[in-house]
């Protein structure tokens, strides 16, 4: 499969994707997560991932968080919140992964700079049909810049995430085949993507016959002709829908942010905080 062309929406995303991911990699969210009483990783996972929804249950949580095999999102939530509160979760998110930035980033003069260009990002954002950036979007913005710009990347992560949703629904893929087609583009491999998804074999086998029969994949489970044309559709889409920050900041903002923010996910990559590949495909820009 061609990759997709650079465009300015992909390379802001690119430029930032590594921030948002700490909070899914580094020690101190796991461990705040510990603090605040949830007994297991992926309960941390999922509360501080949709805490600013409120108390998900199953359902929905599983339609906003898409690729997960709904009996794994089921396993955690709404177990998660006899354990805490969406308020608590969301508290030690922020506070962990300004944290864990604090620790792990070298000290710069373009904080500030940087947190508000994102911000500014953020006010681009439209939120029709995507819940999880709108709750983000509604969070209290931290007072110190690290957090600040935490708080904006995730905004925008969840914003273009909420768009690859809707693209990928209408191309006419439920969660499990976005996932296999996406393995089949060579991008991740089954192993990193399947056991973190929660999909069992027969899950994945369903969902491979079904995708060979609409002609998406072939027998050797690659990505026909067709296939390859609606991934790049979708990708196509997932720019276009992530448009609104990019007018927001015009081409030298988008330009600005990824030279200020480019550095700081760099190091974040190459110190090991953010391993990559990985299964969220948080680059390194």
């Amino acid at each position: 499969m061609t990759n997709p062309s650079p465009t300015l929406a992909r390379r802001l995303w690119e430029a930032v994707e590594p921030i948002h991911a700490v909070a899914y990699f580094a020690a101190e969210p796991a461990a705040a997560a510990k603090a605040i009483g949830l007994p297991s990783w992926w309960m941390g996972y999922f509360t501080g991932r949709v805490a600013p929804l409120g108390a998900l249950g199953p359902a929905a949580a599983t339609a906003v968080v898409f690729g997960f095999a709904p009996g794994m999102v089921a396993r955690f939530l709404p177990a998660a919140w006899t354990f805490t509160t969406p308020e608590t979760a969301l508290d030690a998110r922020i506070d962990s992964v300004g944290a864990t930035l604090r620790r792990t980033l070298p000290p710069s003069t373009d904080l500030d700079r940087l947190a508000e260009l994102l911000d500014r990002a953020v006010r681009g954002c439209g939120f029709a049909g995507r819940p999880l950036a709108a709750a983000w979007s509604a969070v209290r913005p931290p007072e110190d810049a690290l957090s600040r710009i935490w708080l904006a990347a995730t905004v925008l992560r969840e914003h273009r995430g909420d768009g690859h949703v809707l693209a990928a629904v209408h191309a006419g893929l439920a969660g499990i085949d976005a996932t296999l087609t996406h393995v089949a583009t060579g991008a991740v491999t089954r192993e990193l993507l399947q056991i973190n998804r929660g999909w069992t074999d027969e899950d994945w086998e369903q969902s491979r016959r079904g995708l060979v029969a609409r002609g998406l994949l072939d027998r050797t489970n690659r990505l026909t002709k067709t296939g390859g044309a609606l991934r790049r559709q979708i990708e196509e889409d997932t720019d276009r829908l992530a448009a609104g920050p990019v007018a927001a900041l015009g081409e030298s903002g988008v330009h600005e942010v990824i030279q200020l923010a480019t550095p700081l996910s760099r190091h974040l990559v190459d110190s090991g905080v953010v391993p990559v590949p990985n299964p969220i495909g948080a680059p390194r820009p």
